[in-house]
């Protein structure tokens, strides 16, 4: 049986808001011992790729278990959705993907998706199709019949990133999605998220790898001792308006002379001048890329994904979140109703 996607308040452009959030954790005897969340406000706009950034302890975790409907709040208000976050129907609409990868290991690729797909309500049919689609966007079709057990890392990590996905969810939670995978797989998993945000998906991001923050998501909230200190776009929090930074063609050095002269004119002190460089993940992945081309052949652990999976491109944005034809379905990972 299906689940019905209608949800209170479906066309407020807003996915999660928090109002005036607050969590303490109590002792045995109800005694007051950690204040976790203090009072914290944010919001989420449907489609937009959101960080939730700050130290160990600062209260990301708390706010990611009661955005599930895990832990009940002390006080404030939060809505996921346009309903509550223990809502069945709101549930059935998440993807989730924990910091770890808790998978069966005796179970295949193969195997583990399926599970998940029949957990969430998906016809056989429609099942193999999701999870052919998904090992062809994680690069790990090759490997479906092995035990995820066997895994290394990186690879489990990709699996609970398909988990999370099976249910084609309006809402997608990553708890550190990058963790354990090297250079390559780290540029595809952003790629993918990426690739979410412009199908519409509404992403939750959360991670310590701030590189990785800083290129996927277009708003972020940085925590600290369970308050908002710091939240914006990228652009508003990192750029310096106090600077100005020109980029010019290679010149030649009679040009260049010319060039630093009426700069220094103008400025009355010398102007700072280098060579612009690539980010060092931008060449390690060139020269991979390379190696790749030289040496064609099966990898030996996890292929180039083809980007996102036929049936994720098809959902139109603000639609159900669904491909033609294909049944109802549940949440990912640790959102299941």
């Amino acid at each position: 049986m299906g689940f019905n996607r209608g949800m209170p308040n479906e066309r407020d452009d807003r996915a999660i808001e928090a109002e005036s959030l607050t969590k303490i954790y109590r002792d045995f005897w109800r005694r007051p011992r950690v204040r976790a969340l203090d009072g914290l406000a944010f919001e989420v706009r449907r489609g937009e790729v959101f960080g939730l950034l700050g130290p160990n302890g600062s209260g990301k975790s708390t706010t990611l278990k009661l955005l599930l409907g895990l832990l009940h709040p002390t006080a404030g208000r939060l809505t996921v959705l346009g309903a509550g976050p223990r809502d069945v129907r709101a549930k059935a609409r998440i993807g989730y993907l924990p910091e770890e990868s808790y998978l069966y290991p005796y179970l295949s690729a193969d195997e583990t998706l399926d599970f998940f797909g029949r957990m969430f309500g998906l016809g056989g049919a429609e099942r193999r199709r999701r999870a052919d689609e998904l090992l062809d966007m994680i690069g790990l079709r090759h490997a479906r019949r092995r035990a995820v057990g066997e895994f290394s890392k990186g690879m489990a990590r990709r699996i609970g990133l398909a988990q999370a996905l099976i249910n084609d969810p309006d809402l997608v939670i990553l708890d550190e999605p990058t963790a354990g995978l090297d250079p390559m797989g780290c540029r595809q998993i952003k790629d993918l998220i990426l690739a979410l945000g412009r199908r519409g998906k509404t992403v939750l991001l959360s991670s310590h790898l701030l590189a990785d923050v800083e290129d996927v998501c277009d708003r972020i909230l940085i925590l600290y001792n369970g308050r908002a200190q710091a939240t914006g776009t990228i652009r508003e929090l990192l750029e310096e308006r106090t600077r100005v930074r020109v980029t010019l063609p290679e010149l030649a050095p009679e040009a260049l002379r010319t060039v630093l002269r009426h700069l220094r004119e103008a400025l009355g002190r010398e102007p700072d001048v280098d060579h612009p460089r690539r980010d060092l993940e931008a060449f390690f992945l060139e020269t991979v890329e390379k190696a790749r081309r030289a040496a064609p052949g099966a990898p030996s652990g996890a292929a180039a994904s083809p980007g996102l999976a036929p049936y994720l491109v098809g959902a139109p944005p603000g639609g159900d979140g669904r491909a033609a034809g294909s049944p109802a379905s549940g949440a990912g990972g640790g959102a299941a109703p």
